[in-house]
């Protein structure tokens, strides 16, 4: 019996199963990861992207193949991860572009949906390169047009479109060097192959197939020992940008008044400071992929069309390293120009630190001081000519000082007194001046800020003529008590209106980690009531002792 067409259901099914398949073998691709960074991740975050598509087509399983596309569409573009991923949510972005309107799904119409998905993804990547996923995607849509002469049967269609794209697949060591270099076939390619081999087994009703060994070099390709001889060709320290980042940001209308969103100018933009670009916008988003080595640079420029969704950097050169181990008789790591070493509490506060360029962060902070040795460490570890110390509380200017002091490197401290202050000095500092001429610049942006926080009394007390009772939340506005009440949103309340003046123009809200997400919704919806002329940043810092810190400028 030929099957001619397959409804959304159908499809959904094929969907799913390739989510569960791509699963199964993540570990395996992820052994096959050598480009454009050798940091073994491939599988997972293909995996990941498959996944957050897979569970949107859960939702519309039943519905017509247009609606089941774009529903995978939509779930791979939110969820996509790496440059792998977010290659795939465009294959298939373009794919849902392709089934528009469509109830029904031919061998034709997805041989076209093929194509399309094609075109989308070569146009989201600045600089295509041939031996990868978008070579394999290419190859696999152009030979099934032509297999639409040879037969209307969706299951013989579908077994000609996997073994091309198992053909395509075993070509990339031939259009790439550093695959044939290794010996493997490239990653994202084989994530593909994977995914259409499970889209075969379902039309056809069988069970998923086992990994084809042909387009993988060896079976013990899952080995960790053999995972780690692929990525091992290269040294950490020979990786040019060390940061993958990504992030999703949401257009605002008010700051698209400001700044017009133009995709090409943008992608431009990003291109110059890192590699390995991805961009890809629509209505209400962008997402940027990008290997950049100052994640902080590639954010500001994205900041201006509106709030971060999804924020995400990841150090490849840790992630190498963890793989390979150590190197026989590495290179040494020449010197940066300038380290930045930061001091912060809290998780979410040490990576947007991370994030506007520290790069070395010291937990630390309040009733946690680091020593002087502790800095002095962090300054070696920074391994910059020139290096720029933020302690953020005022107890630790003065270590930091001695740390100085002590330094071989050149080294100046700016004495930041809250994580405020220190984040509004990163957003200062600008490589390309000297250190004097930073420091300068750094000190004076810091000043500019005013921090608030929110804590509560451990006993009873009077202070600048307020009565303090044990357990009441108080305000601080910078280091001075001007608020405290039984009720958090109270005092919050009476510390804003010691810290906003009529000429400020946005506040940034660290959220700590004993502070709630309903509370922030609370907050937030009140600042934007209160003081419509702000702009209002939200970021989860997870820092202790303070559940809100707040930087006005």
């Amino acid at each position: 019996m030929v099957l001619s067409k397959i409804e959304g259901a159908k499809l959904a099914e094929m969907i799913l199963l390739g989510a569960n398949h791509l699963s199964n073998n993540a570990n395996m691709i992820d052994a096959l990861n050598v480009f454009p960074v050798p940091d073994g991740d491939t599988g997972t975050n293909m995996n990941l992207s498959m996944t957050s598509g897979a569970n949107e087509v859960k939702k519309v399983s039943s519905g017509t193949v247009s609606e089941v596309a774009n529903a995978f569409a939509r779930g791979l573009l939110m969820g996509a991860r790496g440059n792998s991923g977010v290659i795939l949510s465009q294959l298939f972005r373009g794919f849902a572009k392709g089934v528009a309107d469509l109830d029904l799904l031919t061998p034709k119409s997805f041989a076209a949906a093929l194509q399309s998905g094609v075109r989308t993804a070569y146009k989201a990547v600045i600089k295509p390169v041939e031996g990868t996923i978008l070579t394999v995607a290419k190859d696999t849509a152009n030979a099934a047009e032509s297999f639409t002469e040879k037969t209307d049967d969706f299951i013989a269609f579908m077994e000609l479109v996997v073994n091309e794209a198992k053909q395509s697949l075993s070509r990339t060591p031939e259009l790439l060097p550093v695959l044939k270099e290794v010996g493997v076939v490239d990653s994202g390619g084989q994530g593909l192959v994977v995914i259409y081999e499970a889209f075969l087994a379902s039309l056809k009703g069988e069970e998923l197939p086992e990994t084809d060994t042909e387009t993988v070099p060896m079976e013990e390709m899952v080995n960790a020992e053999h995972h780690k001889s692929h990525q091992d060709y290269m040294n950490t320290e020979d990786i040019e940008f060390g940061y993958c980042t990504e992030f999703m940001v949401k257009f605002e209308a008010d700051k698209l008044a400001k700044h017009p969103y133009d995709e090409e100018a943008f992608r431009q933009e990003l291109s110059e400071l890192g590699d390995s670009l991805l961009v890809v916008s629509d209505d209400d988003f962008v997402r940027v992929h990008v290997h950049v080595e100052y994640p902080g640079q590639a954010m500001n420029l994205a900041q201006r069309f509106g709030s971060f969704v999804q924020l995400k950097v990841e150090n490849m050169r840790e992630q190498h390293s963890a793989i390979v181990g150590e190197q026989p008789q590495p290179k040494p790591k020449a010197k940066a120009e300038y380290g930045i070493v930061s001091v912060a509490m809290g998780s979410g506060i040490e990576e947007l630190l991370t994030s506007l360029g520290t790069t070395v962060v010291i937990q630390g902070g309040q009733t946690m001081n680091p020593s002087t040795q502790d800095i002095a460490d962090a300054i070696v570890q920074a391994h910059a000519e020139k290096v720029i110390i933020l302690p953020n509380n005022k107890n630790i200017i003065m270590a930091a000082e001695q740390a100085a002091k002590l330094s071989d490197a050149n080294v100046i401290v700016i004495p930041t007194k809250t994580i405020p202050q220190g984040m509004t000095a990163l957003l200062a500092y600008n490589p390309d001046l000297g250190l004097e001429e930073n420091g300068t610049n750094m000190k004076a942006a810091s000043q500019q800020v005013k921090t608030g926080q929110i804590t509560y009394a451990v006993r009873d007390t009077q202070i600048d003529g307020l009565t303090i009772e044990k357990g009441n939340f108080m305000g601080l506005a910078d280091g001075k008590i001007k608020a405290t009440d039984s009720d958090q949103l109270t005092a919050i309340k009476q510390l804003l209106s010691e810290l906003i003046e009529e000429d400020d123009e946005i506040i940034t809200v660290l959220q700590g980690e004993d502070g709630s997400d309903q509370d922030t919704v609370a907050l937030t919806e009140y600042i934007e009531d209160k003081y419509p002329e702000l702009e209002v940043e939200i970021h989860k810092g997870d820092q202790p002792i303070y559940s809100y810190i707040f930087s006005v400028e």
